[in-house]
């Protein structure tokens, strides 16, 4: 029952993904192909385990998840290797979600992990959504049945295998079956659960201290390669100075101020000098979104999923780590700090952002357009830190296939 029930999703809802996916073409097309090479080596496994007694070691099982895992790694490598598509945001839905087929090495809730990876690619649907549900219907189809496969895959394993992967127990062993050659299963960097969370006892307060000094971003006494002073004390995190009421009309916050939990969402708007505002209690589906927040910090605790910030000024995002993304978006003299794990950084159209990082982050993908003054602050291993700024400017030549050719160039000043 548990093997047709699998059967059931492959022939309906994923079915429908797959035809959604080839009518849509290119990437999509050619990404799902790997998706469906995914789910067949699942159900092979679950063929497997219906038969079998359960492998007398982890080894043994990881041998025999290694079909799985390998598909799991050409779908998100496949991302990585396309990442100028037109179709990156489908491409990157499926890869933050797909290790939702890893729920066959956990318990005893799988179910629940399952949910965690759907909602780990929220961030990306959401965008296929808003780019394409007004030109074309087949993206918000495409969406909606790759969600509901996952759906449908959480509801599967919270009948048949509601504590963990079910074993047949009959027949020979798992573990004599001859494996594939193979290593442990790699796990996918969202599958990484075990990012030691930040101490409660570690004193923030000096951070804190350091985020409400006032001193400008771009000053360059607060440049660690222009100040000695700085590179024996550490990096301070900047506050910025001035009255806020004379920035740029577009970020004061002129409304009144909100804090509100809507379902998954954290809302934030209009903070005006607030260093007091903590999202805690938090799950890995939760969003941030902060909007029109002048001179003010959050403190984000615990691992949510990505974080926005739109068209705010003088602000502070401290957090714990990220499943998808931190967003800037129309913003000046900001800064952020992770204590944990951020797997991309994107900045659009902000002017002064600070961003130090930490070792768990220096896999970190950072997309910047339309921005300026954007300084990263890498950790050395001794309290201190190098602070390389991001390029702003770009020289593009034509090549004599007619082809354009972009380098960076170095701004000596």
């Amino acid at each position: 029952m548990s093997v047709q029930g699998f059967t059931d999703i492959l022939q309906g809802s994923l079915a429908q993904y797959l035809q959604f996916s080839v009518k849509i073409g290119g990437d999509v097309a050619q990404h799902s192909q790997l998706v469906q090479q995914a789910f067949n080596a699942q159900l092979q496994f679950l063929q497997l385990a219906s038969q079998c007694g359960k492998p007398a070691n982890q080894n043994d099982l990881m041998n025999l998840l290694k079909p799985t895992s390998d598909c799991i790694s050409a779908i998100q490598n496949f991302r990585e290797a396309n990442r100028t598509s037109q179709f990156f945001n489908h491409l990157s839905a499926i890869s933050e979600s797909i290790p939702a087929l890893g729920w066959v090495a956990v318990s005893p809730a799988p179910a629940p992990y399952i949910k965690e990876m759907n909602d780990a690619g929220q961030f990306y649907t959401n965008r296929v959504l808003k780019d394409w549900k007004e030109k074309n219907k087949t993206h918000v189809d495409w969406v909606k049945s790759w969600i509901q496969t996952l759906t449908e895959l959480q509801q599967f394993v919270k009948q048949f295998h509601t504590t963990g992967l079910v074993w047949g127990g009959r027949g020979a062993p798992a573990s004599f079956a001859p494996p594939p050659p193979a290593a442990p299963l790699p796990p996918p960097p969202v599958l990484d659960f075990n990012i030691a969370p930040v101490d409660p006892g570690v004193d923030r307060s000096a951070l804190f201290a350091q985020l409400n000094q006032g001193t400008n971003i771009t000053s360059p006494d607060m440049q660690t390669h222009k100040n000695p002073t700085l590179k024996q004390s550490g990096p301070v995190p900047y506050r910025g100075t001035g009255d806020v009421s004379s920035g740029s009309p577009g970020i004061q916050a002129d409304k009144p101020p909100k804090f509100v939990k809507d379902g998954k969402k954290w809302i934030i708007e209009y903070q005006k000098g607030n260093d007091q505002l903590v999202v805690e209690n938090t799950e890995m589906s939760n969003v941030v979104y902060l909007y029109k927040c002048v001179d003010s910090t959050l403190i984000v605790k615990g691992k949510i999923n990505s974080i926005t910030v739109d068209s705010c000024k003088k602000t502070a995002i401290v957090f714990d780590s990220l499943v998808s993304v931190i967003e800037y978006i129309n913003c000046q003299s900001v800064q952020t700090q992770v204590f944990g794990k951020v797997p991309t950084i994107s900045i659009d159209k902000t002017d002064g952002c600070q961003i130090y990082l930490s070792p768990d982050s220096l896999d970190v993908e950072i997309i910047s357009a339309k921005s300026s003054e954007m300084n990263i602050l890498i950790p050395k291993g001794n309290g201190d830190y190098t602070e390389v700024p991001i390029p702003e400017q770009f020289k593009t030549t034509i090549n004599p296939n007619k082809t354009l050719k972009t380098v960076v160039v170095e701004n000596k000043g």
